[in-house]
């Protein structure tokens, strides 16, 4: 088995990743096991870079709230507030105090300054404002919505005044509270005021597509591409609000996919702009349904964003799995599943890995790491998936001799 490795092993570069497919991927998703390694989102920086100078990559797109990432995009293309400020409030789960993610950002406005706006390279998260103890109020999405179609069509269109939006959000405190996570009795998804804002939001975005033609005359695109990302944001915070409400067995499940198809929505309009590298856990990025299991809620399965842009883009979509750690070959026969040899066993004809420094190792542990993660327990790639994925990258969490 350690021929066969040695036979398919090619360097992680975008000319060798290219090589795979067959056809450049308007979507090319780059999953982790685990989230928070450096070692993992170095080899991330590494490989957007290769990208853009080689393959005419222009958006990376994180697993991190699309609305705060407007704060980056804007760092990045303008150089708009000073980088702490900007890595502080344009992350979310806390990653913004990465060395990796400021590396990223920095690069990525060095790369930007004396170039036309039309080759700027772009930040962008597909995440909703969400996070695993509950969701933000729809707010931000809903009134900066209202105020581009305030601006640009005539007040009669509108399906509320300002103030009548304002009246129906109210505070921000009771959508916050993250006690409604886990007992839907503390949330106020389904609520008159909250059905109502449904209502709006779908009128709303509505006449964003039925009054396109006017849109783009008085308006930029990056402006409208702003406004839908305000509409898809809104819809799907209403939405997830609506399942924290819900006392269903299948509660858990809809939350999970609902957060899954605002990622893909997310992804599918980065696409149309051109061709994006996705960096996010692999069960957000794989073909085959996901799972987990969490707060003891017996396993759930859901369709993730990699599903569900696979099936619009076919093979404009390319999924390459990050694995992380490493042991001492064993050779044997029929190999353990979470081992290299035992990857490359589930892997189809012909075997993808990507791999040029460790050809003598195996892999510890799918998505186990050298030190406690609070994402530990977070469901790992199942090597059984491997029938979908287009490539593996091996990657050592200790340095070899």
């Amino acid at each position: 088995m350690e021929t066969g490795i040695k036979d398919f092993a090619r360097p992680v570069e975008a000319s060798a990743v290219m090589e795979l497919l067959p056809t450049r991927p308007h979507v090319l998703a780059l999953g982790e096991p685990t989230h928070g390694e450096d070692t993992l989102l170095d080899l991330r920086n590494r490989f957007f870079r290769q990208l853009v100078e080689e393959q005419g990559y222009r958006t990376i797109a994180l697993e991190s709230d699309c609305l705060r990432a407007l704060t980056v995009d804007a760092y990045v293309t303008s150089g708009e507030g000073p980088l702490d400020d900007v890595t502080e409030r344009g992350f979310s789960h806390d990653w913004g105090g990465s060395r990796a993610s400021r590396e990223l950002v920095g690069w990525m406005r060095d790369f930007n300054a004396d170039r036309p706006a039309h080759d700027h390279v772009r930040f962008a998260g597909i995440d909703g404002p969400l996070e695993i103890t509950g969701a933000e109020s729809p707010r931000q999405a809903l009134t900066a919505l209202h105020d581009y179609l305030t601006a640009h069509v005539d007040a009669e269109l509108l399906p509320c005044t300002a103030d009548r939006l304002d009246g129906l959000l109210g505070p921000d405190a009771p959508w916050t509270d993250q006690a409604a996570m886990t007992d839907p009795s503390q949330s106020i998804g389904r609520t008159p005021e909250a059905r109502e804002l449904r209502l709006v939001a779908d009128d709303m975005v509505t006449l964003l597509e039925t009054q396109a033609p006017h849109l783009a005359a008085v308006s930029s695109l990056d402006d409208r591409e702003r406004a839908h990302l305000y509409g898809r944001t809104a819809v799907g915070l209403l939405r997830y609000h609506s399942w924290m409400a819900d006392t269903s067995p299948s509660r858990m499940a809809r939350l999970l996919a609902t957060r899954d198809e605002m990622m893909a929505g997310n992804l599918l309009a980065l696409a149309a702009r051109g061709p994006v590298l996705v960096h996010a856990h692999n069960s957000h990025l794989q073909r085959d349904k996901s799972a987990m299991s969490m707060w003891g809620h017996p396993k759930v399965e859901w369709w993730s964003a990699g599903a569900l842009v696979s099936t619009r883009l076919g093979d404009r979509y390319a999924h390459l799995a990050t694995a992380l750690g490493t042991m001492q070959h064993q050779g044997v026969d029929t190999p353990p599943p979470n081992t290299v040899e035992g990857i490359l066993h589930a892997l189809p004809e012909p075997q993808y890995v990507i791999d040029a420094a460790q050809l003598d190792t195996t892999v510890r542990h799918m998505g186990a790491v050298p030190r406690v993660s609070p994402y530990s327990g977070y469901a790992p790639l199942d090597p059984a998936h491997l029938r979908h994925i287009d490539g593996v990258v091996f990657v050592s969490d200790v340095p070899h001799g």
